[in-house]
Protein backbone atom coordinates (compact mmCIF):
# COMPACT_ATOMS: atom_id res chain seq x y z
CA UNK A 1 0.00 0.00 0.00
CA UNK A 2 1.82 2.94 -1.35
CA UNK A 3 5.07 4.96 -0.21
CA UNK A 4 3.42 5.40 3.40
CA UNK A 5 7.11 6.67 4.99
CA UNK A 6 11.09 6.40 4.17
CA UNK A 7 11.81 3.91 6.77
CA UNK A 8 14.92 1.96 6.01
CA UNK A 9 15.70 -0.96 7.70
CA UNK A 10 17.83 -3.69 6.25
CA UNK A 11 18.00 -7.28 7.67
CA UNK A 12 22.30 -8.12 6.75
CA UNK A 13 20.76 -9.67 3.00
CA UNK A 14 19.43 -8.67 0.64
CA UNK A 15 17.28 -5.45 0.27
CA UNK A 16 16.41 -4.25 -3.21
CA UNK A 17 16.93 -0.48 -2.78
CA UNK A 18 20.37 -0.98 -0.90
CA UNK A 19 23.09 -3.57 -1.31
CA UNK A 20 23.94 -5.00 1.64
CA UNK A 21 26.26 -8.24 1.75
CA UNK A 22 24.95 -11.58 4.00
CA UNK A 23 26.92 -12.13 6.99
CA UNK A 24 25.74 -15.58 7.87
CA UNK A 25 27.39 -18.53 7.16
CA UNK A 26 25.75 -21.84 5.97
CA UNK A 27 25.94 -24.94 8.50
CA UNK A 28 25.09 -28.82 7.68
CA UNK A 29 21.61 -28.22 9.45
CA UNK A 30 18.19 -29.85 8.09
CA UNK A 31 16.58 -26.42 8.38
CA UNK A 32 17.62 -23.47 5.70
CA UNK A 33 16.25 -19.76 5.00
CA UNK A 34 13.49 -19.39 3.04
CA UNK A 35 13.63 -15.97 1.23
CA UNK A 36 10.50 -14.73 -0.51
CA UNK A 37 10.62 -10.99 -2.27
CA UNK A 38 8.09 -9.18 -4.38
CA UNK A 39 6.26 -5.91 -4.50
CA UNK A 40 2.94 -5.25 -2.90
CA UNK A 41 1.51 -2.04 -1.59
CA UNK A 42 3.01 0.23 -3.45
CA UNK A 43 6.48 -0.80 -1.99
CA UNK A 44 8.99 -4.02 -1.63
CA UNK A 45 8.43 -6.80 1.00
CA UNK A 46 11.01 -9.35 2.21
CA UNK A 47 9.91 -12.63 4.14
CA UNK A 48 12.65 -14.98 5.62
CA UNK A 49 11.89 -17.51 7.83
CA UNK A 50 13.40 -21.05 8.81
CA UNK A 51 11.87 -24.01 8.02
CA UNK A 52 12.97 -27.28 8.24
CA UNK A 53 10.37 -28.79 5.61
CA UNK A 54 11.47 -26.08 3.67
CA UNK A 55 8.26 -24.79 2.84
CA UNK A 56 7.35 -22.06 0.69
CA UNK A 57 4.74 -19.87 1.22
CA UNK A 58 4.64 -17.27 -2.06
CA UNK A 59 1.62 -17.47 -3.26
CA UNK A 60 -0.40 -17.93 0.55
CA UNK A 61 1.49 -14.30 1.02
CA UNK A 62 1.24 -12.86 -1.68
CA UNK A 63 -2.51 -13.69 -1.74
CA UNK A 64 -2.54 -12.09 1.43
CA UNK A 65 -1.00 -9.23 0.82
CA UNK A 66 -3.16 -8.53 -1.83
CA UNK A 67 -6.56 -9.04 -0.25
CA UNK A 68 -5.17 -6.24 2.77
CA UNK A 69 -4.57 -4.71 -0.30
CA UNK A 70 -8.38 -4.18 -0.95
CA UNK A 71 -9.37 -3.64 1.65
CA UNK A 72 -6.95 -0.33 2.87
CA UNK A 73 -5.13 1.07 -0.20
CA UNK A 74 -5.60 4.37 -0.79
CA UNK A 75 -4.47 3.44 -4.67
CA UNK A 76 -7.16 1.21 -5.32
CA UNK A 77 -10.33 3.05 -6.49
CA UNK A 78 -12.15 0.08 -5.35
CA UNK A 79 -10.42 -0.85 -1.92
CA UNK A 80 -12.81 -0.85 1.62
CA UNK A 81 -11.06 2.06 2.25
CA UNK A 82 -11.31 4.18 -0.87
CA UNK A 83 -15.17 3.47 -0.70
CA UNK A 84 -15.60 4.38 2.57
CA UNK A 85 -13.85 7.54 1.89
CA UNK A 86 -16.53 8.23 -1.55
CA UNK A 87 -19.37 7.65 1.26
CA UNK A 88 -20.73 8.36 4.71
CA UNK A 89 -20.89 5.11 6.20
CA UNK A 90 -20.20 1.58 5.28
CA UNK A 91 -20.33 -2.31 6.69
CA UNK A 92 -16.97 -3.75 7.01
CA UNK A 93 -16.50 -6.38 3.97
CA UNK A 94 -12.98 -7.77 5.47
CA UNK A 95 -11.29 -8.45 8.53
CA UNK A 96 -8.81 -5.42 8.47
CA UNK A 97 -10.37 -2.33 8.71
CA UNK A 98 -12.07 -2.69 12.39
CA UNK A 99 -8.28 -4.01 13.74
CA UNK A 100 -6.51 -1.11 12.04
CA UNK A 101 -9.28 1.33 12.79
CA UNK A 102 -8.94 0.11 16.65
CA UNK A 103 -5.20 0.45 16.96
CA UNK A 104 -5.56 3.94 15.34
CA UNK A 105 -7.93 5.13 18.16
CA UNK A 106 -5.61 3.90 21.04
CA UNK A 107 -3.04 5.65 19.46
CA UNK A 108 -4.68 8.77 19.28
CA UNK A 109 -5.79 8.75 22.59
CA UNK A 110 -1.70 8.11 23.63
CA UNK A 111 -0.57 10.99 22.03
CA UNK A 112 -3.22 13.46 22.17
CA UNK A 113 -3.89 13.41 18.85
CA UNK A 114 -0.95 13.90 17.53
CA UNK A 115 -1.67 10.32 15.37
CA UNK A 116 -5.12 11.16 13.21
CA UNK A 117 -5.36 8.92 10.50
CA UNK A 118 -7.98 11.32 9.50
CA UNK A 119 -5.23 13.69 8.18
CA UNK A 120 -5.59 12.66 4.68
CA UNK A 121 -6.61 16.24 3.28
CA UNK A 122 -3.78 17.97 4.63
CA UNK A 123 -1.67 15.25 3.03
CA UNK A 124 -3.30 15.78 -0.10
CA UNK A 125 -3.47 19.17 0.19
CA UNK A 126 0.48 19.22 0.64
CA UNK A 127 0.94 16.99 -2.38
CA UNK A 128 2.14 13.63 -0.68
CA UNK A 129 -1.11 12.03 -2.03
CA UNK A 130 -2.10 10.06 -4.58
CA UNK A 131 -2.67 13.04 -7.05
CA UNK A 132 0.74 14.46 -6.23
CA UNK A 133 1.16 17.87 -5.71
CA UNK A 134 -0.55 20.60 -6.74
CA UNK A 135 0.37 24.80 -7.28
CA UNK A 136 -2.32 25.68 -5.40
CA UNK A 137 -2.15 27.06 -1.82
CA UNK A 138 -3.35 25.49 1.35
CA UNK A 139 -6.88 27.10 2.93
CA UNK A 140 -5.89 25.52 6.35
CA UNK A 141 -9.51 26.88 7.78
CA UNK A 142 -11.31 24.77 5.53
CA UNK A 143 -9.33 22.10 5.39
CA UNK A 144 -9.11 21.62 9.44
CA UNK A 145 -12.69 21.61 9.68
CA UNK A 146 -12.79 18.01 8.17
CA UNK A 147 -9.44 16.88 10.41
CA UNK A 148 -10.24 14.97 13.46
CA UNK A 149 -10.82 11.33 14.84
CA UNK A 150 -13.58 12.59 16.91
CA UNK A 151 -15.70 13.09 13.71
CA UNK A 152 -15.47 9.27 13.00
CA UNK A 153 -18.00 6.78 14.65
CA UNK A 154 -17.37 2.74 14.49
CA UNK A 155 -17.88 -0.90 16.00
CA UNK A 156 -17.08 -4.19 15.42
CA UNK A 157 -19.41 -4.14 12.05
CA UNK A 158 -19.24 -0.55 10.60
CA UNK A 159 -18.01 2.59 9.95
CA UNK A 160 -19.21 6.02 9.58
CA UNK A 161 -19.12 10.01 9.71
CA UNK A 162 -20.39 12.77 11.57
CA UNK A 163 -18.99 14.96 9.03
CA UNK A 164 -18.90 14.72 5.70
CA UNK A 165 -16.22 14.98 3.53
CA UNK A 166 -14.05 13.19 6.12
CA UNK A 167 -11.21 10.73 4.99
CA UNK A 168 -9.44 8.00 6.34
CA UNK A 169 -6.18 7.66 5.39
CA UNK A 170 -3.89 4.69 7.19
CA UNK A 171 -0.64 4.96 5.28
CA UNK A 172 1.13 5.49 8.44
CA UNK A 173 0.31 2.01 10.72
CA UNK A 174 -1.16 0.09 7.67
CA UNK A 175 2.34 -1.75 6.85
CA UNK A 176 3.10 -2.57 10.42
CA UNK A 177 -0.45 -4.26 10.08
CA UNK A 178 0.48 -6.17 7.00
CA UNK A 179 3.77 -7.51 8.49
CA UNK A 180 1.86 -8.61 11.88
CA UNK A 181 -0.40 -10.47 9.54
CA UNK A 182 1.90 -12.37 7.59
CA UNK A 183 3.66 -13.30 11.04
CA UNK A 184 0.57 -14.74 12.68
CA UNK A 185 0.50 -16.86 9.33
CA UNK A 186 3.67 -18.11 9.68
CA UNK A 187 3.10 -19.02 13.52
CA UNK A 188 0.11 -20.29 13.11
CA UNK A 189 2.11 -23.06 10.49
CA UNK A 190 4.40 -23.18 13.54
CA UNK A 191 7.11 -21.61 11.99
CA UNK A 192 8.68 -19.59 15.22
CA UNK A 193 12.09 -18.30 13.46
CA UNK A 194 11.44 -15.54 11.02
CA UNK A 195 12.07 -11.82 9.67
CA UNK A 196 9.31 -9.87 7.91
CA UNK A 197 9.70 -6.41 6.35
CA UNK A 198 7.33 -4.87 4.44
CA UNK A 199 8.00 -1.11 3.38
CA UNK A 200 10.80 -0.91 5.88
CA UNK A 201 8.72 -1.83 8.65
CA UNK A 202 9.84 -4.78 10.21
CA UNK A 203 9.02 -7.87 13.00
CA UNK A 204 11.96 -10.84 13.80
CA UNK A 205 11.38 -13.86 15.55
CA UNK A 206 13.60 -16.59 17.03
CA UNK A 207 17.30 -17.18 15.61
CA UNK A 208 18.80 -18.24 12.09
CA UNK A 209 20.16 -22.12 11.44
CA UNK A 210 23.99 -20.81 12.78
CA UNK A 211 21.99 -19.84 16.18
CA UNK A 212 22.58 -16.48 15.82
CA UNK A 213 19.63 -13.85 15.85
CA UNK A 214 18.22 -11.68 13.37
CA UNK A 215 20.28 -8.21 12.68
CA UNK A 216 19.26 -5.24 10.91
CA UNK A 217 20.12 -1.85 10.08
CA UNK A 218 18.92 1.33 10.72
CA UNK A 219 19.77 3.99 8.20
CA UNK A 220 21.69 7.39 9.21
CA UNK A 221 19.11 10.22 8.96
CA UNK A 222 22.51 12.71 7.82
CA UNK A 223 23.83 10.23 5.36
CA UNK A 224 20.79 7.66 4.23
CA UNK A 225 23.59 5.94 2.09
CA UNK A 226 24.98 4.33 5.25
CA UNK A 227 23.25 3.32 8.88
CA UNK A 228 23.67 4.72 11.88
CA UNK A 229 23.70 1.42 14.28
CA UNK A 230 22.14 -2.67 13.68
CA UNK A 231 20.22 -3.75 16.10
CA UNK A 232 19.43 -7.21 17.23
CA UNK A 233 15.66 -8.45 16.66
CA UNK A 234 14.69 -10.68 19.37
CA UNK A 235 11.39 -11.11 19.21
CA UNK A 236 10.13 -7.66 18.66
CA UNK A 237 8.81 -5.16 16.10
CA UNK A 238 10.60 -1.72 14.66
CA UNK A 239 9.04 0.92 12.40
CA UNK A 240 10.69 4.16 11.64
CA UNK A 241 9.67 7.58 10.80
CA UNK A 242 11.85 10.96 9.64
CA UNK A 243 11.20 14.40 8.12
CA UNK A 244 14.58 14.00 6.30
CA UNK A 245 12.78 12.41 3.08
CA UNK A 246 10.35 13.11 1.13
CA UNK A 247 9.69 16.91 1.33
CA UNK A 248 10.12 19.96 -0.65
CA UNK A 249 10.62 24.10 -0.17
CA UNK A 250 8.26 26.53 -1.62
CA UNK A 251 8.58 30.24 -0.81
CA UNK A 252 11.03 29.68 1.62
CA UNK A 253 8.90 26.91 3.61
CA UNK A 254 9.57 23.25 4.14
CA UNK A 255 6.63 20.76 3.60
CA UNK A 256 6.96 17.13 4.53
CA UNK A 257 4.77 14.20 4.11
CA UNK A 258 4.60 14.26 8.11
CA UNK A 259 1.65 16.49 9.15
CA UNK A 260 1.09 17.90 12.36
CA UNK A 261 -3.31 17.38 12.37
CA UNK A 262 -3.82 19.52 15.36
CA UNK A 263 -1.93 22.25 13.77
CA UNK A 264 -2.52 21.52 10.54
CA UNK A 265 1.12 22.81 9.70
CA UNK A 266 4.40 20.35 8.71
CA UNK A 267 5.21 17.93 11.60
CA UNK A 268 8.99 19.40 11.71
CA UNK A 269 10.93 19.02 15.08
CA UNK A 270 14.39 19.10 15.92
CA UNK A 271 13.55 15.05 15.58
CA UNK A 272 15.73 13.65 12.22
CA UNK A 273 14.42 10.25 12.73
CA UNK A 274 12.70 8.31 15.31
CA UNK A 275 13.07 4.25 15.18
CA UNK A 276 10.28 2.58 17.38
CA UNK A 277 10.59 -0.96 18.95
CA UNK A 278 7.34 -2.77 20.10
CA UNK A 279 6.18 -6.32 20.23
CA UNK A 280 3.64 -5.85 17.35
CA UNK A 281 4.46 -3.99 14.10
CA UNK A 282 1.48 -1.99 13.84
CA UNK A 283 1.73 -0.29 17.30
CA UNK A 284 5.40 0.79 16.30
CA UNK A 285 4.43 1.97 12.89
CA UNK A 286 1.91 4.04 13.88
CA UNK A 287 4.16 5.67 17.09
CA UNK A 288 6.48 6.31 14.70
CA UNK A 289 5.16 9.01 12.92
CA UNK A 290 3.80 10.66 16.09
CA UNK A 291 6.61 10.55 18.00
CA UNK A 292 8.59 12.54 15.66
CA UNK A 293 6.14 15.70 15.58
CA UNK A 294 7.31 15.74 19.48
CA UNK A 295 10.85 16.65 19.93
CA UNK A 296 13.05 15.05 21.85
CA UNK A 297 12.28 16.44 25.30
CA UNK A 298 8.45 16.25 24.40
CA UNK A 299 9.13 12.39 23.17
CA UNK A 300 11.70 11.58 26.14
CA UNK A 301 8.69 13.15 28.59
CA UNK A 302 5.73 10.91 26.52
CA UNK A 303 8.07 7.79 27.03
CA UNK A 304 8.11 8.24 30.89
CA UNK A 305 4.98 7.63 31.05
CA UNK A 306 3.88 4.84 28.25
CA UNK A 307 6.97 2.20 29.03
CA UNK A 308 5.89 -0.25 26.97
CA UNK A 309 7.68 1.01 23.91
CA UNK A 310 11.52 1.97 23.07
CA UNK A 311 13.08 4.51 20.88
CA UNK A 312 16.23 4.76 18.91
CA UNK A 313 16.19 8.67 18.04
CA UNK A 314 18.71 10.94 15.87
CA UNK A 315 18.11 14.65 16.55
CA UNK A 316 19.65 17.91 16.25
CA UNK A 317 20.59 19.87 18.67
CA UNK A 318 20.86 23.53 19.22
CA UNK A 319 24.15 24.05 18.27
CA UNK A 320 23.44 22.47 14.80
CA UNK A 321 25.55 19.32 15.57
CA UNK A 322 23.39 15.55 15.59
CA UNK A 323 22.93 13.16 18.32
CA UNK A 324 21.76 9.66 18.96
CA UNK A 325 18.77 8.87 22.00
CA UNK A 326 18.44 5.32 22.78
CA UNK A 327 16.04 4.08 25.14
CA UNK A 328 17.17 1.25 28.10
CA UNK A 329 15.20 -1.57 26.85
CA UNK A 330 16.48 -1.43 23.30
CA UNK A 331 20.10 -0.07 24.37
CA UNK A 332 21.80 -4.00 25.00
CA UNK A 333 20.65 -4.81 21.31
CA UNK A 334 22.13 -1.42 19.51
CA UNK A 335 25.14 -1.33 18.03
CA UNK A 336 26.06 2.38 16.60
CA UNK A 337 28.67 2.56 13.82
CA UNK A 338 32.02 2.84 14.38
Amino acid sequence: MNRYKSNFFQDIGYMPWISLLCFFIPVSLKAEIITITGYAQGTTFQVKYVDQSKRNFRTQIEKLLADFDKSLSLYREDSELSVFNRSHAIRFTTPYFYPVLQKSYEIYKATDGLFDPTVSPLIKAYGFGPEGRKEAGVNLDSIMQFVGFDKVDFDSLSVSKKVDPVSLDFNAIAQGYSVDLICTFLEEREIDSYLVEVGGELRGKGVKPDGNHWVVGISDPIIPSQLAATVVIDDRAMATSGNYRNRYRKDGITYTHIVNPKTGLPGLSDILSVTVFATDAMTADGYATALSIMGIEGLKQWLNKHPGLDVFVVFSKKDGSHAVYISEGIRPFVKLRE
